[in-house]
């Protein structure tokens, strides 16, 4: 017997490095929980079995984050994930632990990823690789680096990485070297630095470490600086804070400038009539921006302007602001869509 999905949607899990935490798409199916960095992957970046794990809600561990679950496997491996909200992360543990319960009982199941896994061998301890790869004797230089009129300080190039892997006997050739600095970036250790290498991984389906001198990365601890900078210029007033939560969720956004995709937590409120969106892998805080409803008009679309009806862009819907401001955003599943629409557009109505 194959095991079959049961439930999908984004999630916001803890990375091994620093604390960080990040959105991924995650897959639960009869046997286990299947990790991707983006909801179009079509391998996951790795795979948690569920057989004879065990799972606590509402995890104590990260007392400033909220609507945290963790499963522990018997490898004593811990995995930390966190919900937008109650009701999200109820019925994620609900079935995480049907689940769960099931396996223990005997159900057995022939393995075969929903989508074909690619994943590092269980033998690469990444802490320790990356440990030694900042190592100042004997790791990667960091340097100053520039492009574009810009100066990037103790970064390195991604074929320094590859290079020092190979180098070290760490990859028997590049082609493995290179899935090992993936691993690497995936997992947090590994920062992307410029345009380059986060350009390319918006294009690419999968993140991969770019074997290239103009791709510049750093070390997530390190002392790396690069100019800031903010898509986001909304002014968020707390008059906007006064309405009531109508609805709450993850939603794909595209950004005013770089026109860029990003996953957002979006919070629907009424009188005043507002969505607020904020990042999600930041457990409260001010939000990135706001729209403001009043006026608004909200329709689904079929694809983007200029661009080609695809797949990838399915469940679109548009908010078009009283002072005509286009808004692009993307649910998982055409129920949600409509589900979102249908509140959004109440709560405009009401707010005439």
């Amino acid at each position: 017997m194959e095991p079959q999905q049961i439930r999908e949607g984004y999630l916001v899990k803890k990375r091994t490095l620093l604390n960080s935490w990040k959105v991924v798409w995650v897959i639960l199916s009869d046997d286990g929980v299947e990790i991707y960095r983006k909801k179009a992957d079509s391998s996951p970046k790795a795979m948690i079995p569920l057989k004879g794990a065990k799972l606590i809600s509402t995890c104590q561990d990260f007392l400033k984050r909220t609507f945290v679950f963790k499963i522990s496997t018997p490898k004593s491996h811990d995995h930390f994930f966190q919900a937008t909200h109650l009701e999200e992360m109820e019925v994620w543990v609900k079935d995480i632990q049907k689940t769960i319960s099931g396996l223990d009982g005997g159900m057995k199941f022939a393995r075969r990823s929903i989508r074909r896994a690619s994943q590092l061998p269980s033998t690469v301890n990444m802490s320790e690789l990356y440990n030694s790869m900042k190592d100042q004797n004997t790791g990667i230089k960091e340097k100053k680096l520039e492009r574009n009129k810009r100066t990037f300080n103790q970064c390195f190039t991604g074929s320094q990485a590859v290079d020092w892997l190979v180098s070290q006997g760490r990859a028997r050739n590049r082609t493995e070297a290179l899935m090992l600095a993936t691993g690497l970036l995936n997992e947090g250790y590994l920062q992307p630095a410029g345009e380059v290498p986060k350009k390319a991984a918006e294009m690419q389906s999968v993140s991969v470490l770019l074997d290239q001198l103009d791709a510049f990365y750093y070390f997530a601890d390190s002392g790396f600086f690069s100019e800031g900078y903010s898509s986001d210029e909304d002014t968020v007033t707390k008059e906007e804070f006064k309405g009531i939560i109508i609805k709450q969720g993850c939603l794909v956004m595209q950004g005013h400038r770089r026109k860029t995709w990003k996953v957002r937590k979006f919070i629907l409120r009424g009188s005043p009539p507002y969505l607020h969106y904020y990042d999600p892998t930041k457990d409260g805080g001010d939000p990135l921006g706001s729209i403001n409803l009043r006026g608004s008009v909200v329709t689904a679309v079929d694809h983007l302007p200029d661009a080609k009806k695809n797949d990838e862009a399915a469940n679109l819907f548009e908010i078009i602001t009283s002072d005509e401001i286009h808004y692009f955003l993307q649910a998982t599943t055409a129920k949600e869509r409509k589900e979102w629409i249908q509140a959004i557009h109440e709560v405009a109505k009401i707010g005439k």
